[in-house]
């Protein structure tokens, strides 16, 4: 039986960035996108006792580095959202960008409009990460 890991660690987001750059469709539908992340997972008071950051730079269809956030990091997007939409997203129950027009995830910082024309990009990253054996923090 294949490990399970927490969702959202270090050992997680390493898995995910070995995934998402075997992924040649993601190679293909991010081959223009430049731009680096936070992925929040914004504090609940219960099982998020305060914001977790995944840091993940993408650049051209590649995932040049990704980990747990550090200080110091400045990236140019920020898509941010509680541990059960996390989960649904994984799950396939939120598309990514539905999911920030409906507001169960915001970005706070970054612009709209680009995340708009890597649409395919966003699937693709969320296709990847329903890859990753997962069991949830609060699990």
């Amino acid at each position: 039986m294949t490990k399970k890991l927490i969702f959202p660690t270090e050992e997680w987001v390493e898995k995910f960035w070995e995934l998402l750059n075997a992924n040649h469709a993601y190679k293909e539908a991010a081959s223009t996108w430049e731009g680096d992340f936070f992925f929040e997972v914004v504090a609940d008071g219960d099982a998020i006792k305060e914001d977790v950051q995944l840091y993940m730079d993408l650049w051209h269809g590649d995932c040049r580095l990704a980990r747990m956030a550090e200080p110091g990091d400045n990236p140019e997007f920020i898509y941010s959202g509680t541990l059960a939409n996390w989960k649904r997203l994984i799950a396939g129950e939120i598309d990514p960008i539905k999911g920030l027009m409906s507001r169960k995830f915001k970005l706070p910082t970054g612009d709209m409009g680009k995340i708009m024309r890597a649409t395919k990009a966003a699937a693709e990253l969320v296709a990847t990460a329903q890859k990753v054996p997962t069991k949830y923090i609060d699990e």
